[in-house]
């Protein structure tokens, strides 16, 4: 099953004394990027996060995030940094000395400059932590990826009609194209007679005339290979692997064959029928550009 790189999960949970939430969103790269914001202290889970989500998903912009919360408070204590906060109390002093302004600073003041608080707690077993923080971002994964499943399968059915639509018009320019050949010779042996008058024709001259015609405008090969890529394209639409970059190769070599087809054809009818598919051939680039 296809999957798209679009998706959303989130999942919050309570275990040992933690309330935790990891929540999960993505949207379409050309490889695996993954990016976490946590809690400072926690900053050891980034690494087994991304671990664990590159496991599960293959390409993608992802952004987790995630909160810890801790219900017992009773190990945590705030301690006061004095050397950084006699740093800045003596810088907030020079400063007004030296522009003559009122130091109108006080503990609030200083206590909202970086590192002047710290909270110390407890060791942490960061084991049995990992272990809950990976049975959230379990649950937030499975919907993460139960979202891209469901986009998935719209686009699916999207990419299928397309490629269906293009075989159409291959069947149209198979049965066509022979007719462009018996046009051109009549064209042409009408085109003698009118210069020519009465005069009897050279018909193995003509024969070879329209021969060269024929080889020259023939997109046999042309359309067999279309339809092989668009059989190998639906096979892709029901991989169970992750095919985007696969699906994206293909639709180029689809593209270039609908291109030499418009090249040969010398023929209205079927040059607008090489648009059709070249025009649905860019709908299906599109789509697949967000598929995993």
């Amino acid at each position: 099953m296809i999957k798209s790189m679009t998706g959303f999960g989130r999942e919050t949970a309570e275990a040992n004394g933690y309330v935790i939430t990891v929540e999960l969103k993505s949207v379409n790269h050309r490889y695996f990027e993954f990016n976490c914001r946590l809690p400072r202290q926690y900053g050891f889970l980034e690494e087994k996060l991304k671990s664990f989500v590159n496991s599960k998903v293959a390409r993608g912009k992802v952004d987790c995030f995630v909160t810890i919360e801790a219900l017992n408070t009773d190990n945590a204590e705030v301690v006061i940094n004095h050397t950084l906060a006699s740093a800045y109390v003596k810088a907030l002093k020079e400063l007004s000395n030296e522009y003559g302004l009122r130091e109108d600073f006080g503990t609030v003041s200083i206590s909202h400059f970086p590192e002047v608080l710290v909270l110390k707690k407890a060791e942490e077993d960061e084991e049995r932590l990992w272990n809950d923080v990976k049975a959230v971002a379990e649950k937030a994964v499975d919907k993460f990826i139960a979202m891209r499943e469901k986009e998935g399968i719209k686009m699916k059915e999207d990419i299928y009609s397309r490629g269906q639509f293009i075989l159409d018009c291959v069947s149209f320019v198979e049965e066509r194209s022979p007719e462009t050949v018996k046009e051109y010779n009549d064209k042409l042996v009408a085109r003698v007679h009118e210069l020519l008058g009465d005069i009897s024709l050279d018909e193995n001259r003509v024969l070879q005339e329209v021969a060269v015609y024929a080889d020259k405008v023939a997109v046999a090969e042309e359309t067999v290979r279309l339809r092989s890529h668009i059989e190998q394209l639906n096979s892709f639409l029901e991989s169970k692997e992750a095919v985007g970059r696969k699906m994206d190769f293909l639709v180029q070599e689809i593209n270039r064959e609908a291109n030499t087809i418009g090249s040969k054809a010398n023929d209205v009818e079927i040059a607008r029928k090489v648009v059709d598919i070249k025009a649905e051939i860019e709908k299906i680039r599109e789509q697949i550009q967000n598929i995993e």
